[in-house]
C-alpha cells in the first residue's frame, strides 16, 4: 500500500488518485458491445453459448422454477437460514419506513397539486456470482421491489458448475416469494433483461452491482432501459485519527479488498503512526483470509494518505466520493455535516462496513467510481415513480388563468393560451 502526504499532492495528482480508470476500459467496452449485440440478435441461443464460454456449464434450461428452488432451499444450514431471516427483517423494516404519502398542496386558492407513487411494473435484479455469490444482494434488491409493489421481478444470477444456484439464493427466493431465477450472468444478463429473449422477460429498469462488464453493459443499455446507477467494483475510504483502532481499520479495508482485485481500499489518517500500524495489521490479518490473494492484489493497488487534520481528510473524501465511508474517530459527530459525497456512512469504531453489507437494514447497492457525487444508493424510491397531479376549481382557473395566458403569449404558443381562454369564457 502506497503512502502519500496530502499537502504534497498537486491537484492533478489528487484527480489521478480519485480516478478509477483502468487501462483496458476500452477493451471491456468492445467486448460488452459484442455480447449485447449477440443477445439482441440470437436471444436464448446466445445465453446458452455464453454460459458454456464464461460459466463453463452446458445448461439444459435457462431458469429454475419454484419447485426446484424450494428443493434447493431445503438444504440450507439452519444457522444460515436464521441469519438470512434476521437480515431480511431489518432490511424490510428500514425500507418500509421510507414509504411516506405526500400531502396535497394548494399553491393558490382553487389550485391543488400533489404527487403519488406508482411502482415500476417490471424490474430486473442482477445478483452477482463469479468469485462470490451474494444472497445479501438478493435481499437488498428484492425487498424494496416487493414493498414498492413491482408486478414483475426478474432475477438473473450466474449458474454454478452444476447448472443450478446455491441454497442461499434459493432460500432467499422462497422467502421473498420469487418463483424463478434465471441462470444468466455477466453483461449477457443485462442485455437479456434490457431487450428480452425467448425466455428472459424484458424489464423497464435494471438493478444490481457487478464487475466492470456488468457495469459497462448497464451504461450501454440506458437508451433502452433505466438503471439504478453505475455500480462497479467495491471501494471504501476510512478516515482515522489517533482514537482509531488500527486492527479495526485494517479489517475494514480488507473487507472491501476481498471483493475483487479491482476493489479499492483507501485510508486517510491524521497520524503516520496509525498508517504504519494499520499496514502492519493488514499483513497479519491477510494471512488468515481464504481470499487472501485477491485481497492482497487489491491492497497493492490501494493507498493511504496522511493529512494534517480531520477537515483535510473530509476534503479529500468528498473529492473521492467513496461508495463506503467509515469515520473511525470518536469525533464522528462533528464530521457528519461535512459529508457531501458518499454512498453509505459508518460512524465510530464499533460500526464496521460489513453490517451495512448484510444486516443493519440500509441498502448495500451503492454508487461507485465517484458517482456518489450525483447518485444515491438503492432505496424504496428507486423502485417507484412519482406522478404529479393537479386540479383546478372555478376560482382556481380564474386566479391562475391570466398568468398562463400572459406566459403562453410571451412564448408565442397561442394554443396553450387558448386552452385557458376558452375555459375562462365558459365559467361563471
Amino acid at each position: 500500500m502506497k503512502v502519500y502526504n496530502y499537502t504534497d499532492l498537486s491537484k492533478q495528482k489528487i484527480e489521478e488518485l480519485c480516478s478509477r480508470q483502468i487501462e483496458d476500459d476500452k477493451l471491456v467496452e468492445e467486448r460488452v458491445t459484442d455480447i449485447i449485440n449477440s443477445v439482441k440478435k440470437e436471444g436464448d441461443k446466445a445465453l446458452y453459448n455464453f454460459a458454456k464460454t464464461f460459466d463453463k456449464v452446458d445448461l439444459k434450461t435457462l431458469f429454475l422454477n419454484a419447485e426446484e428452488l424450494k428443493a434447493i432451499a431445503s438444504t440450507i444450514p439452519a444457522e444460515a437460514k436464521n441469519a438470512i431471516d434476521t437480515a431480511y427483517h431489518n432490511i424490510k423494516t428500514f425500507h418500509q419506513s421510507q414509504y411516506k404519502p405526500e400531502d396535497k398542496v394548494e399553491t393558490m386558492p382553487g389550485v391543488v397539486c400533489w404527487r403519488e407513487s406508482r411502482a415500476i411494473e417490471k424490474v430486473g435484479l442482477y445478483i452477482p456470482g463469479g468469485t462470490a455469490v451474494l444472497p445479501s444482494t438478493f435481499l437488498m434488491l428484492a425487498t424494496p421491489a416487493l414493498i414498492a409493489g413491482c408486478k414483475e421481478i426478474v432475477v438473473c444470477s450466474p449458474p454454478q458448475s452444476d447448472g443450478r444456484t446455491n441454497c442461499y439464493l434459493a432460500y432467499c427466493a422462497v422467502l421473498l416469494g420469487i418463483e424463478k431465477i434465471y441462470l444468466v450472468g455477466g453483461a449477457q444478463a443485462v442485455a437479456a433483461m434490457a431487450f428480452g429473449t425467448e425466455t428472459v422477460p424484458q424489464v423497464y429498469k435494471i438493478f444490481g452491482p457487478g464487475n466492470r462488464y456488468v457495469t459497462t453493459a448497464k451504461t450501454m443499455v440506458q437508451n433502452k432501459v433505466a438503471i439504478d446507477m453505475p455500480a462497479g467494483p467495491s471501494e471504501i475510504l476510512v478516515i482515522a485519527d489517533e482514537t482509531a483502532n488500527p486492527s479495526f481499520v485494517a479489517a475494514d479495508l480488507l473487507a472491501q479488498a476481498e471483493h475483487g482485485i479491482d476493489s479499492q481500499a483507501i485510508l486517510v489518517a491524521t497520524s503516520n503512526k496509525i498508517i504504519a500500524e494499520t499496514i502492519k495489521e493488514i499483513e497479519v490479518q491477510l494471512a488468515n483470509l481464504s481470499r487472501k490473494e485477491i485481497a492482497r492484489r487489491a491492497i497493492e493497488n490501494s493507498y493511504a494518505i496522511l493529512v494534517d487534520d480531520l477537515a483535510a481528510a473530509m476534503e479529500y473524501s468528498n473529492e473521492y466520493a467513496p461508495e463506503h465511508l467509515i469515520l473511525a474517530t470518536e469525533r464522528f459527530e462533528s464530521l457528519i455535516q461535512l459529508i457531501i459525497n458518499a454512498g453509505s456512512v459508518f460512524l465510530g469504531s464499533l460500526t464496521p462496513e460489513s453490517v451495512g453489507d448484510y444486516a443493519s437494514g440500509t441498502n448495500h447497492t451503492l454508487p461507485t467510481s465517484g458517482f456518489a457525487k450525483a447518485y444515491s444508493g438503492v432505496s424504496l424510491d428507486a423502485f417507484i415513480k412519482k406522478i404529479t397531479f393537479q386540479h383546478l376549481s372555478d376560482s382556481g382557473l380564474k386566479n391562475i388563468g391570466s398568468t398562463v395566458e400572459i406566459l403562453a403569449a410571451a412564448e408565442g404558443l397561442d394554443a396553450h393560451k387558448n386552452a385557458v381562454t376558452i375555459r375562462l369564457k365558459n365559467t361563471h
